[in-house]
Parts: structure tokens; sequence; C-alpha cells
């Protein structure tokens, strides 16, 4: 088992504070928000919450010192990798983890954003969220440089307007929960290592609200929502790019009575482009040329995002070589200032001569003539 300081990257010597930094540094690092479906990265979250809710506390922290893993109920007297997790035998769940460490994460459970709602969450004052929705939309190069507006249909949970989201048939009212009675909240006791550990969590039965409903509303079956579209309307800044996306907060799921809207998730797509490839703000285009323009320099029209653009080739060009054309590419996200566009220039040898252009190459051959030059290639 890895040693608890190592995990958080902290000393033995550090401080309450230290430890409590550098866990938020470590936890933000490896955040499900931040990771989405990675389970590396969940791992070592958790693993990293586990040995902060050892550190934290002085007692927890000082028994560790002592005996080791061992000391507090994780692995056998060996240091081994036993069955039982950190806090005497219970392992964290993601719920236990924002629960637990609200002071770390700003009191916000990404797990309740996501499910819409966790265990335990009313006992913490959490307020339940509807689930977020996820779309996607393709923009073309000149949405990209300009900025856009878009307008797009969804389909979403909505409140349902009978029972305005309580989900009780009109006239009728909620009943109290038998199983909590009436807390939305169960304890249950355990007998660890160190003693009696109590858990609460969020009633099985009326998930938290501490009543359940006996005459279901008949538009919604008693859930409090239906199914509608909407037409929502996306305003998206110039210099987006694929994988980018906008967060508009309130425009998911809407949630029966006491839940907070879901977001609606916006991920851009860059649409292919016949010429350009894009690489951050900058642009990359190949364009070929005769050797008779490479030799004596040309002045061309080039395809930009934007339109058409004159290009200056200069005299004695080489096949491969790049010319940068100032301010071409896209602008920077949130910024005015423009990325390039960059031109490589590739020689054309003919493979085919009439017989003018045959008696034409072999006067320059005799012109200027070159001997072949040899050069060492690094692999």
């Amino acid at each position: 088992m890895r040693d608890l300081y190592d995990i958080i990257g902290v000393n033995k010597s550090d401080s309450k504070g230290t430890i409590k930094k550098a866990y938020r540094k470590i936890a933000m690092k490896h955040h499900p928000d931040r990771n989405p479906g990675d389970t590396k990265a969940e791992q070592k979250f958790k693993e990293a919450a586990e040995a902060y809710a050892v550190l934290r506390d002085e007692k927890k922290r000082a028994r560790y010192d002592q005996f080791g893993h061992a000391g507090v109920g994780m692995g056998d007297a060996a240091g081994g990798a036993g069955a039982q997790g950190f806090g005497g035998g219970i392992h964290m769940s993601m719920d236990d983890i924002f629960n637990q460490f609200g002071d770390i994460f700003g009191g916000h459970n990404p797990f309740q954003d996501i499910f819409g709602g966790g265990g335990g969450s009313r006992s913490k004052g959490y307020a339940r969220k509807a689930k977020d929705l996820r779309v996607s939309i393709k923009l073309e190069p000149i949405e990209i440089l300009n900025g856009t507006e878009k307008k797009i249909r969804i389909h979403r949970n909505e409140t349902c307007t009978t029972c305005q989201g309580s989900g009780v048939r009109e006239g009728a009212s909620p009943s109290r929960c038998r199983h909590c009675g009436g807390s939305g909240q169960v304890r249950r006791a355990t007998q660890t290592f160190f003693g009696q550990s109590v858990v609460v969590s969020e009633c099985p039965i009326c998930h938290g609200e501490g009543t359940i409903i006996e005459n279901p509303c008949r538009d919604c079956s008693g859930n409090g929502i239906t199914r509608k579209s909407a037409n929502i309307t996306i305003k998206v800044p110039k210099g987006v790019a694929s994988g980018n996306y906008m967060t508009l907060e309130g425009q998911g799921n809407k949630g029966g009575k006491g839940v907070h809207p879901g977001d609606l998730l916006v991920f851009i797509e860059e649409k292919d482009h016949s010429y350009f490839t894009r690489h951050g703000e900058d642009v990359f285009i190949e364009t070929v040329i005769s050797f008779s323009q490479a030799a004596l320099g040309d002045s061309i029209e080039i395809p930009t995002i934007e339109g058409k653009a004159k290009l200056s080739i200069p005299k004695g060009i080489q096949s491969g070589q790049i010319l940068r054309m100032k301010g071409k590419g896209y602008p920077k996200l949130r910024g005015s200032q423009r990325g390039d566009q960059l031109v490589r220039i590739q020689i054309k040898t003919p493979d085919k001569l009439s017989k003018e252009e045959k008696i034409l190459f072999e006067n320059l051959y005799g012109i200027s003539k070159l001997k072949p030059i040899f050069r060492k290639v690094d692999l």
C-alpha cells in the first residue's frame, strides 16, 4: 500500500494547512468534471480523498504515524492491501467525498449535477438537480472566424403544468413516508475497528423528500415532469475549436418540485475544409507551382478562411518551403489577435512535355547543368 503522505505529495512534518492545500491541488487535477470517463483519474481522486480523510484528522494521523496502515484499518499489519478501506473498513464513495469535503470543492457535488441528485445531499443542504443535456453543433470556418448564432431544437423534460411539478393529483396531498418517518433520511449503525459508526443516507423509498405520492397526477404519472420540445438560441463566440463546449445553465432537463433544472452542454465540432488544416489559431494549406514560377517568382491568388488573397512567391523558392500570411488564421478565443496562414510550396515536375517545351528544357539543361549534391539524412 502506498504511503498516505506520498499519495498527497506532502512530508510527514507538514502542517494541516499544507496538507489541505496539497490535497485540493491533486483532487482538482483528477476531478471527475475535468476527466470524464477516465477510470484511472477517478481512482486517483478516490485514493487522494481517502488518504486526506486520515491525515486531516489528528487522532487518525497520529495512529497512522505510529502503526502505519494497520493503525487506521487499512490493510493488514504487514502493510498488505486488505479488503478494508479507509476510515474503519468502509471505502469512500463519490458522494462521501463531496459531502465530507465540501470546504475543498466549494460545497458542489458534480455527481448530483450529472445524475440528478445524490445520497445524503439534503442533510448537507445541497439542492437536487435534474440531469444535464448534451448536444453537438457543427460550424463552418467562417462561423468560427466571426462567431455566430445557432438555433437548435432539443427534447427535454419539462415541469408538468397540470400538477406544477408536484406529481400529485389535483385535490390530493402527499403522504408522510413511513420508512423514514418524514425525515428523508435513514440511519444505519455499523460496528467498526474503532467503535460504532452511524451512516446517514437518503431514504430509498421517498428519495429524500420525506413524503410519498399515493394519488399521482394523471398527466405525468407522479413524476412531475413531461417530455417536450424546445427551441434554443446559442451565441457562439469567435475562435472556438473542436472539443470546446459551452454550458447554458438551466437549459437542460427540468425537474419536479424542489429540483433545480439541469444545464445544456453544447459541444463544438468543426466541419472539414477542402483546403485548410487547423493547428491552434494557425491554418495550413499547400499549393503547387511550376519551375518557372519558382525560378522567376510570381504573385498568385490563394484561398483563405474569409475568401481569397494575393501571395507573393519569391524567386528561387525551393520545394517544401513555407510562406507565412500574417493574420490570416483564426482569432484567439476571447481575444482579438489572429493566427497566421502557412502555405507550403510544392514544385511540380512535368511528366509530359510538348516538343517546344522539350527543346526549351534541353537548352536550359545545357546552360544550368547541376552536378548531383549528396547529403546525409537523419532518420
